[in-house]
């Protein structure tokens, strides 16, 4: 029994540095084709991979719900496009690896501005992936900030010029909810090994996120996409 909650414990912290290796593989390849001067020049000829892509979102989920109940608001629209987007690639695995695929086939079918299309959820959960961004570089900066003022502030960034009144509400009532700098470090921490080694992680994943989030915002933005707003 104890060596099953020992290898539980490995498995949970291993998760930040899991990421990264993906984050890590999708920065090779990168480097690959630039190497070889076969960088694409049109964006619908991109390739983002779902499944990274969707690791990156599950391990945001994983967070949320170390954090708590507090944040099940947050917790909700991310697992609901998730599975969206994850429905969408089991009907055609190979069709469907590439994101910039489903969002060209909806557009084409007149369906990617609907509610419950799986380009509405990417649009979404990369805003997601930019508030986490936002907020980790508030953390670097200072380990010990007031945790409810830097969600406030990566919120009003990332997220809040998309929401109408009533997702704005929802997250307001949240952020007064979460939990104090302590309980968030270890949080945090339990994905690391300790203090140091959380900075450099956060450091070394956030370096290797941004670059992707730019590559996803240039394809939104091609289509038209990087305006959706909260119904």
């Amino acid at each position: 029994m104890k060596r099953t909650r020992e290898m539980e414990k490995q498995q949970s912290s291993s998760k930040l540095r899991f990421i990264i290796q993906e984050l890590s593989l999708l920065a090779v390849d990168h480097h690959h084709e630039d190497h070889d001067h076969q960088v694409v020049a049109e964006v619908d000829q991109l390739n983002i991979p779902i499944k990274p892509f969707l690791s990156l979102c599950n391990f945001l989920l994983h967070l949320l719900d170390k954090i708590g109940p507090t944040m099940a608001v947050m917790r909700q629209d991310i697992f609901r496009n998730i599975q969206r987007l994850e429905k969408m690639q089991e009907l055609n695995p190979t069709l469907y690896s590439n994101v910039v695929e489903i969002l060209k086939i909806e557009i084409n079918e007149g369906t990617s501005r609907k509610v419950n299309s799986c380009s509405k959820a990417f649009v979404w959960l990369t805003r997601s992936l930019d508030f986490t961004v936002n907020l980790l570089e508030l953390i670097e900066k200072n380990i010990e900030v007031d945790m409810e003022r830097a969600v406030e502030e990566a919120y009003e960034t990332t997220l809040k010029p998309w929401h109408g009144w009533i997702s704005s509400t929802a997250y307001r009532v949240a952020q007064k909810l979460v939990p104090d700098n302590k309980t968030i470090m270890d949080i945090l921490i339990s994905e690391a090994k300790d203090e140091e080694t959380l900075k450099d992680e956060i450091n070394t994943f956030k370096s290797l996120l941004v670059p992707l989030l730019v590559k996803i915002h240039s394809v939104l933005k091609h289509y038209g996409l990087d305006r959706l707003k909260a119904a």
